[in-house]
């Protein structure tokens, strides 16, 4: 894309209501837009990582075996009366139609528990999972994250559907195994913990993937040794007795999934059974599994940018190449049309302004890899070629950056 029709612009200074890093950066470089405390619009930029997301959660799911759907976000009231959730005061953060009786999904395990009872009958229909890409909606009274906390977001919610315990416990660790794969993906693996944590009214006890980072609005004990973590929330006198707190260290950090083992909870009040070889009736096991969208997009912002601007991973970067013209001449267009003739992504800086402006955007916007054609590049025909995160500057033919790029 030309970067000149991009209708997005950036800004040197700093929205005046946005105090966190991630929500101030991605409006300075025209990937977001406010529209009010906790809601946000994705520009052409930011919703080409927001999809790139998406599709590395999708690829994960897919390998994990779960089939993807899409469920519908009215709830029915009948439905939560039967889980006991419809009333329930710690789910704080229903948007309800009162008129109508009717709740805005902030989560689905009631209606997708009432679709599998259409099609499970016997043991031969389980195990199964599924999951979707929906948004969500939550009265959330703390907006000050930026993206990390929103009342309408994106997420990926999953659902196992299992004979037992151990069928479940077997799915379980695979999807956690699978999230731990999707975090490493996107370039914060080595700073994520699998944490204990408490389960709200899901179940008792739940699992977290927690980032450390300053910026962050929970307290973790994180114990090296063994590679998990434990949420200060829930760290009672039960928990210190059987841990040797001098083993744990302290630290900041931001929740990017969690996941549930709901056991019988929701198909014992719901009916969801099946008939095991016998023929003898038993409820289903179940868990649920979620990642929101928007709150990893804005973890990666606060984790891995620096003083000049966003530092995104290849994998989930608006596009692969900044392409960067310091004079409008024809070896730059050439070089365009070549890259994206090789359906490279490119974003072509092919504006008129200095190249000192130029230069301070595409630091600010965080494209991995920028290849630079100024004067010299016109008499060499060779191309300067920097990485976003590296002061190292190389110079290269056209020719082996796109091997470079295709490998």
């Amino acid at each position: 894309m030309r970067q000149s029709q991009l209708f997005t612009k950036t800004r040197r200074e700093a929205p005046a209501d946005e105090v966190s890093k991630n929500a101030i950066l991605l409006t300075r470089a025209g990937f977001i837009h406010k529209e009010m405390a906790g809601v946000y619009s994705y520009l052409p930029l930011g919703l080409k990582v927001l999809k790139k997301i998406e599709s590395v959660i999708r690829e994960e799911m897919d390998k994990l075996g779960a089939q993807e759907i899409e469920l519908a976000t009215f709830q029915n009231k009948e439905l939560w009366e039967k889980t006991n959730r419809w009333d329930d005061k710690i789910i704080d953060v229903w948007y309800k139609l009162r008129d109508e009786d009717i709740g805005l999904g902030f989560t689905h395990e009631e209606p997708l528990t009432a679709i599998a009872k259409e099609y499970v009958q016997s043991y031969r229909d389980l195990p199964f999972s599924a999951y979707q890409f929906q948004t969500k909606f939550r009265r959330e009274l703390r907006t000050k994250s930026g993206i990390m906390r929103g009342r309408e977001f994106l997420m990926k919610d999953l659902y196992s559907f299992c004979e037992n315990y151990d069928q479940h416990r077997d799915f379980y660790k695979k999807a956690q195994d699978s999230y731990k794969r999707i975090f490493d993906r996107v370039g914060i693996g080595h700073l994520t913990y699998l944490t204990y944590a408490s389960g709200g009214s899901f179940s008792d006890v739940s699992h977290e993937f927690q980032t450390i980072t300053a910026s962050g609005e929970d307290i973790i004990f994180i114990r090296e040794e063994n590679d998990y973590a434990v949420n200060k929330e829930i760290f009672n006198d039960e928990w210190k007795a059987k841990l040797n707190m001098n083993k744990f260290r302290e630290e900041k950090s931001i929740e990017v999934g969690n996941i549930f083992n709901l056991g019988t909870k929701f198909s014992e009040a719901l009916g969801l059974k099946y008939k095991e070889i016998d023929g003898s009736e038993r409820p289903v096991w179940m868990g649920s599994y979620g990642i929101g969208l928007g709150r990893l997009m804005g973890t990666v912002v606060e984790v891995l940018s620096d003083e000049k601007g966003i530092v995104w991973p290849k994998e989930v970067a608006p596009f692969q190449v900044h392409l960067i013209s310091l004079n409008q001449n024809e070896l730059s267009d050439e070089v365009y049309k070549t890259l994206r003739a090789n359906k490279i992504d490119v974003l072509y800086d092919d504006r008129d302004v200095r190249a000192g402006e130029k230069f301070a955007d595409a630091d600010l916007i965080g494209i991995p890899l920028r290849v630079v054609i100024g004067e010299k590049s016109l008499e060499s025909k060779m191309l300067e070629v920097k990485n976003r995160n590296a002061d190292e500057v190389r110079q290269v033919t056209l020719e082996y950056l796109l091997e470079e790029l295709k490998s």
